[in-house]
C-alpha cells in the first residue's frame, strides 16, 4: 500500500510541475500583453486616432485570432499574441479618449480599470486556490457569449441605449463567468497551451474592462 502511494505521488508529479509551467508561461505572456497592449493604446490616445469602427475591428481581431490559433505551437504564435493584443490597444486607446473628454471622465476610467483588476485577481486566486473544475459552464459561457454579441451588434445598429447596456453588464457577468472556466482549464488539464490560454485571458480582460467602462459611464451620466 505505501508502495502504491510513493508511486502514485510520483506518477502526479510531472502533471502539477506541468501544470505550474502552464501558468507561470500564461501569466507572464499575460502580463507583457498588457503592458504591450497598453502602449498602443497609449500611442493611439496620444495621436488621437480614430476608432476603427466595428466592422474593421471585428476583421482585425478575428484575422489575427485566427492567425494565432494557426500559429499557437511554434514560435511565430506568439509574434501573432502581440498583433493581436497590440491592435485591440489600437482599438481601446479611442474610446479611452472618448470618456477622458467627459466631466468625470478620468474617474470612470480609473473605476473600471481597478475593478477590472480586482475581479480578474479576486477570481483567478479563487479558482486556483480552491482547484473546482469549473468546466461545466463552458456550454452556458459559448451560448451566452454569442447571444450578448448578436444583442450587442443589434444595440448598435438600432441605437438602443438600454439594450447596450444590459448588453455591457451580460459581459461583466460572462467574462467573469470565463475568468473562472478559463483558470480552470489550464490547472485540470483542459488547456495545455500558453498561448491559447493568453489570448482568452486577454480577451477577458478587455471585454471586462470595456464593459465596465459603459457601465459606469452611464451611470456617472457621461454615457
Amino acid at each position: 500500500m505505501n508502495y502504491n502511494s510513493q508511486e502514485a505521488v510520483i506518477r502526479s508529479q510531472p502533471s502539477v510541475l506541468s501544470t505550474n509551467k502552464l501558468l507561470r508561461n500564461t501569466y507572464m505572456l499575460l502580463a507583457m500583453t498588457l503592458v504591450f497592449s497598453a502602449v498602443t493604446a497609449g500611442l493611439s490616445m496620444t495621436f488621437n486616432l480614430p476608432h476603427p469602427g466595428m466592422i474593421l475591428t471585428l476583421v482585425g481581431y478575428f484575422g489575427l485570432l485566427f492567425l494565432t490559433t494557426k500559429l499557437r505551437n511554434s514560435v511565430w504564435g506568439i509574434a501573432s499574441v502581440f498583433a493581436l493584443t497590440g491592435f485591440m490597444g489600437l482599438t481601446l486607446g479611442p474610446i479611452i479618449n472618448y470618456y477622458l473628454q467627459t466631466a468625470n471622465g478620468s474617474a470612470v476610467v480609473m473605476q473600471a480599470l481597478g475593478g477590472t483588476g480586482v475581479i480578474f485577481l479576486a477570481l483567478s486566486a479563487y479558482a486556483i486556490k480552491s482547484e473546482k473544475d469549473f468546466s461545466f459552464m463552458g456550454g452556458f459561457l459559448m451560448v451566452g457569449i454569442l447571444v450578448a454579441f448578436i444583442a450587442g451588434i443589434g444595440a448598435i445598429f438600432f441605437d438602443m441605449a438600454g439594450l447596450s447596456l444590459a448588453v455591457s453588464a451580460m459581459f461583466v457577468l460572462l467574462m467573469s463567468g470565463l475568468i473562472l472556466y478559463q483558470t480552470s482549464q489550464i490547472i485540470h488539464g483542459g488547456e495545455t497551451n500558453y498561448i491559447m490560454a493568453t489570448v482568452t485571458l486577454y480577451i477577458t480582460i478587455y471585454n471586462l474592462f470595456t464593459s465596465l467602462l459603459h457601465l459606469l459611464g452611464a451611470t456617472s451620466g457621461d454615457d
